[in-house]
C-alpha cells in the first residue's frame, strides 16, 4: 500500500486573504496513537507524528493568514473519530470539526460529537464509507437539534440530480464538497444547473475547494466556480483540501496558489462572504 507524499513547504497567497480567514476543509493525521482503519486506501505520509501534523498545520494557517479553520475527519482513519477529535480538541478557539458515523448511530454519538466542537457528519458518495444517504436523512433531525449539517462528497453529475428533492427536504443545511466533484468541466450542464438551484434556494452550500482533483489546469474549474457564487455568494465556502492525500493521480498542489486562483475571480466583497462571513455563520452560528 504506498503512502501518501508529505505536503509542500507552504507559502504565502499573493492576495491577503481577509482578516479572520477559514480554511474550511482540511484532514488532520496522526501516528501510532491512532490507527489506520484496515480497509484504507492509501497510508499517510511515512515519518511524521501527530504533533509533527499539528506544527504543519500551524505553519500552513500562518502562511495562509488564516486564523480559523474545519478539520474534516479522514476515510483512512474509518469510524474511529479519535484523531480528528484531538486535533480540533488541541487546536482549540476557532476550530471545528467534521466526524463520520454509521448508518443507525446513536443520538448520544451525535450529541457528543456536538460536545466536542463537531459540527457535521460527513457522507462519501465517491469512496464509499460507512453512512448512506438513507442513513443521513434518518439521522438529519438529531443533527438539526444540535445545529449540525451534513457534508456530502459527491460526483455531482452522477447524483445530484436524483437526490435534489431529498436535499429540500432536509431540516439541516447540505454542504457539497469540491464544487461539486463534476466529472465534466462544462459549466452550462443540467448537473451543474441543479446545483446552483439548490445553492440559490439556500438548501445547500458549496465548497470552492479541491480543484486540482478536476483537473491538472485549476483555471478550468472558474466557469463552474463563477456559476456558483453567482448562484449565491452567501452559500459559498473555501477549503484548500490540505495535505492534499489520496491523490488518485492529481498534481500536488501549493495551498497559496489554490486561494489566489479564487482571488482572481472574485471581489473583494465576495471574499469576505466565502473565507469570513459564511463559515462563521455555519461553523459558530
Amino acid at each position: 500500500m504506498d503512502s501518501a507524499p508529505p505536503p509542500p513547504a507552504p507559502t504565502q497567497p499573493k492576495t491577503e486573504l481577509p482578516a479572520g480567514a477559514w480554511d474550511a476543509h482540511v484532514h488532520l493525521l496522526g501516528g501510532p496513537k491512532h490507527p489506520l482503519s484496515p480497509t484504507r486506501a492509501q497510508n499517510p505520509p511515512d515519518g511524521i507524528d501527530f504533533d509533527g501534523w499539528l506544527d504543519r498545520y500551524r505553519a500552513h494557517l500562518d502562511a495562509l493568514g488564516c486564523t480559523h479553520s474545519l478539520i474534516v475527519h479522514s476515510i483512512l482513519y474509518g469510524a474511529d473519530n479519535t484523531v480528528t477529535r484531538d486535533a480540533v480538541r488541541a487546536m482549540g478557539e476557532g476550530f471545528k470539526g467534521v466526524g463520520l458515523l454509521p448508518d443507525g448511530a446513536a443520538a448520544q454519538d451525535i450529541k457528543h460529537f456536538a460536545d466536542n466542537n463537531i459540527v457535521a457528519v460527513r457522507l462519501n458518495y465517491v469512496h464509499g464509507g460507512v453512512l448512506t444517504w438513507d442513513g443521513a436523512k434518518a439521522m438529519a433531525p438529531a443533527l438539526a437539534d444540535h445545529g449540525m449539517h451534513i457534508q456530502m462528497l459527491l460526483h455531482a453529475d452522477k447524483h445530484i440530480e436524483e437526490l435534489a428533492d431529498d436535499i429540500r427536504a432536509l431540516p439541516v443545511p447540505l454542504v457539497v464538497d469540491h464544487c461539486g466533484w463534476p466529472t465534466t468541466l462544462a459549466a452550462n450542464t443540467q448537473a451543474i444547473d441543479t446545483l446552483c438551484a439548490l445553492v440559490a434556494e439556500g438548501h445547500a452550500y458549496i465548497k470552492l475547494s479541491a480543484p486540482y482533483r478536476l483537473t491538472d489546469d485549476i483555471t478550468e474549474t472558474h466557469p463552474v466556480m463563477r456559476r456558483l457564487i453567482d448562484a449565491n455568494p452567501d452559500a459559498c465556502l473555501w477549503g484548500s483540501d490540505w495535505p492534499h492525500i489520496m491523490l488518485n493521480g492529481a498534481q500536488m498542489p501549493q495551498a497559496a496558489t489554490l486561494a489566489d486562483s479564487l482571488s482572481h475571480i472574485t471581489t473583494e466583497e465576495e471574499r469576505q462572504k466565502i473565507f469570513v462571513d459564511t463559515p462563521n455563520r455555519l461553523f459558530m452560528p
